[in-house]
């Protein structure tokens, strides 16, 4: 292979960015078509690309082949600290013409990103096998799955056993105990993942001020008349998760489930997915998207049973470890 033109990425570099992040975008969307057709524009996806370099501390790279710009890569920190010092590579962060020359941006980029302390590295990437297996050869490894499926032509039927109902402010000190349930769950062995975890009563007081909030809908599932699980569906809009290029137009989201541990592996969280499925359908959503860490032994076989595709694999590499 010949040496490649690779130098820091410049402000005269987003036009072509914005021409190969539509064309990238064109291609996931024969796989997906549900996601938004407007990013195969180059005038939106300029939008994208601009609004992740002018990120504060953002820095990359870009390829050229001639005259031609061929590849580009851009990171930004967050300043949130449950990610440690890191950089993110976000949906609209990188488009290559060949997909092993994402390795060699990264290389390029990744050096600066390390000598400034930002070892911990994320990145968004669209599902294409080649694409991922570039960035897995760059010692990532696949964290949080993005998913989309339609909603049902027809409602999905109640299960058996299982009475799933719109909540009622007389069920605030459970949905206060499932808030807790999912992360303390998430923090347990296979997932291991960290994070700050509210107090009860900080859940409850949180519950009985956001309750009447229109622009949720909050279902509990109730065995034998006791509430042991909950589920929460929005429109997509309302969830920080999924925007741009991953934000279908027309969606709603399923943004929570969680059951008590004593009723897991019931199926339990499917029938509290089915009734945001069935609620999406009612608002007249075209699609719903969620998305799960994909060391959840439980959400990462319910969801995709649900019929969810997964459209975006959130990778993260650790630097030095």
């Amino acid at each position: 292979m010949s040496r490649l033109d690779i130098r820091p990425f410049e402000a005269t570099d987003l036009p072509a960015a914005a021409a190969l992040l539509a064309e990238r975008h064109q291609e996931h969307r024969k796989r997906h078509p549900l996601l938004s057709a407007a990013y195969e524009d180059q005038q939106r996806a300029l939008v994208e690309v601009t609004a992740v370099w002018e990120s504060e501390g953002a820095s990359g790279a870009v390829l050229r082949e001639g005259d031609e710009v061929t590849g580009y890569l851009l990171g930004a920190p967050k300043k949130s600290p449950v990610w440690g010092p890191n950089i993110w590579v976000e949906a609209a962060g990188h488009a290559v013409r060949e997909t092993e020359h994402i390795r060699d941006l990264y290389g390029a980029a990744a050096a600066k990103w390390v000598d400034d302390g930002r070892i911990a590295h994320y990145t968004l990437v669209p599902d294409d096998a080649a694409l991922l297996d570039a960035w897995f050869r760059l010692a990532f490894g696949s964290q949080q799955a993005h998913a989309i499926r339609p909603v049902p032509s027809v409602p999905i039927p109640a299960r058996p056993g299982l009475t799933v109902r719109p909540a009622v402010r007389d069920d605030i000190s459970v949905l206060a105990q499932l808030d807790l349930s999912l992360p303390q769950h998430q923090g347990l062995s296979p997932v291991f993942s960290a994070g700050t975890l509210p107090t009860l009563e900080e859940a409850q007081a949180e519950w009985e001020e956001d309750f009447e909030d229109p622009d949720y809908v909050t279902f509990v599932a109730e065995s034998n008349g006791k509430v042991i699980g909950s589920s929460v569906g929005s429109s997509i809009e309302k969830g920080s998760t999924h925007s741009g290029l991953s934000q279908p137009d027309n969606g709603g989201f399923l943004g929570f489930a969680a059951v008590l541990p004593e009723a897991r592996g019931l199926g339990v969280g499917r029938a509290l997915g089915e009734a945001v499925l069935n609620w999406s359908a009612e608002m007249g959503y075209d699609s719903v998207v969620t998305d799960w860490r994909v060391t959840n032994l439980l959400s990462s076989r319910a969801w995709p049973a649900l019929g969810f595709q997964q459209t975006f694999h959130r990778l993260h590499r650790l630097i030095g470890h």
